[in-house]
């Protein structure tokens, strides 16, 4: 058996100290970047589907009517899998979205239709590590019959944990 001098070991302690400061920190953030992409597509697919939807309709009918949080009760801490039929609400079908299984978010579309402006907020709702404080992230849109629809950016309404 082979005994290693204090020198040698302090050596070992250091490299391995120091590749531990590098990675670390980088496989923390791709981590939380992996984790905060399903709210990002999510959205984006909600928001794409509602522009082509209200492009071809008057402000009375440019969003499909409001969806509540599906699934209603928000993921905590780990990742769900949906029963059959979670996603088969109608406002859902008519954007086209259903979330990919499993998953750690919950979507809700509020749609107002009517002159002189729709609007509508989708928004998705996950707590990644289970401690009660859902991260919030939302995207909006608008439309008019003189203007084309707009879509804003998705904002972070509440911290990422």
């Amino acid at each position: 058996m082979t005994s290693f001098s204090p020198l040698q070991l302090a050596t070992l302690v250091a490299v391995l100290g120091s590749l531990a400061a590098v990675f670390i920190p980088q496989f923390s953030a791709n981590f939380r970047a992996s984790r905060i992409a399903e709210p990002l597509d999510g959205l984006q697919q909600i928001s794409q589907r509602a522009a082509v939807l209200a492009a071809g309709a008057s402000v009375k009918e440019a969003y499909p009517p409001s969806a509540p949080l599906t699934p209603a009760e928000i993921p905590q801490g780990e990742l769900v899998e949906d029963p059959v039929g979670t996603w088969s609400l109608p406002t859902w079908q008519r954007l086209g979205f259903s979330q990919r299984s499993p998953h750690a978010f919950s979507f809700e579309f509020e749609s107002r239709n009517g002159a002189p402006v729709a609007q509508y907020i989708a928004r998705a709702r996950g707590d990644l590590d289970g401690d009660g404080v859902a991260s919030l992230f939302e995207i909006s849109g608008r439309s008019s019959d003189e203007v084309a629809p707009e879509t804003f950016p998705v904002i972070m309404a509440r911290e990422v944990e």
